[in-house]
């Protein structure tokens, strides 16, 4: 007897969302292009800018997520061995090729073969870029709901607290959700949701293109807030 395949986890509705306002967001996260990386925080340049920061251990799906919101194939690299990109890339984002946002792409964390200094190394460099980077306006956390908010993303959480109690956004996106059925969907939802502490929390799957469009409005709202 062949077993049913399970019901897709549920999609994030966004029919809130006027249609001009989903195109604008898309359009606007298709202007992504690279500036610049660094190794350290230092060697970063300092942009007048709103920066969006994407975080989350290896193999959550950060490149993937970060390209198919772009909607381009290889604007993050992802490296064929977890834990091997060591660098914070910025990426501008503005139409007419006028830039009005940056998008900060930072190393994935958590792969086990990664040796301790360099694990500590970054630990350092990435709490020291979310604690202190001045026009850090929001911070999206890649999660896989499979596993879960792990420690080290609570570390993480625990790192820019104070930022979002003071008006930083926050927002967690539970990539590869196309791999749960709807009752684990909405469970992976609720849990998350209490772990976050009032960051928004969304399913999202480059592969079913689940939530991609409430995100890309998401991130357009926070760099554009007058609008």
């Amino acid at each position: 007897m062949t077993t049913p395949a399970p019901s897709p986890a549920p999609a994030t509705p966004n029919a809130a969302i006027a249609p001009d306002r989903i195109r604008t967001a898309m359009g606007w996260m298709h202007t992504a292009h690279f500036l610049t990386s660094a190794p350290q925080l230092e060697h970063l340049p300092a942009f007048d800018l709103p920066e969006i920061a994407f975080v989350g251990r290896s193999n959550a799906g950060k490149s993937t997520a970060i390209n198919t919101l772009t909607q381009q194939h290889r604007l993050a690299f992802a490296s064929k061995t977890p834990g091997r990109t060591q660098h914070i890339n910025l990426f501008g984002v503005g139409k007419q090729k006028v830039d009005d946002a940056v998008l900060a792409d930072l190393p994935g964390y958590g792969y086990a073969a990664v040796p301790r200094e360099a694990k500590l190394r970054w630990q350092r460099v990435m709490g020291n870029y979310l604690m202190t980077r001045e026009n850090l306006r929001g911070v999206v956390l890649m999660c896989d709901p499979r596993h879960g908010l792990t420690e080290l993303d609570e570390i993480l959480l625990d790192v820019i607290r104070p930022r979002v109690e003071a008006g930083l956004k926050f927002l967690v996106l539970l990539t590869k959700s196309d791999k749960l059925t709807r009752a684990e969907g909405a469970k992976a939802l609720s849990i998350v949701r209490l772990q976050a502490g009032g960051g928004e929390v969304k399913l999202f799957s480059a592969l079913k293109k689940q939530g991609v469009d409430e995100a890309a409005e998401l991130l357009w709202r926070w760099a554009h807030p007058e609008s």
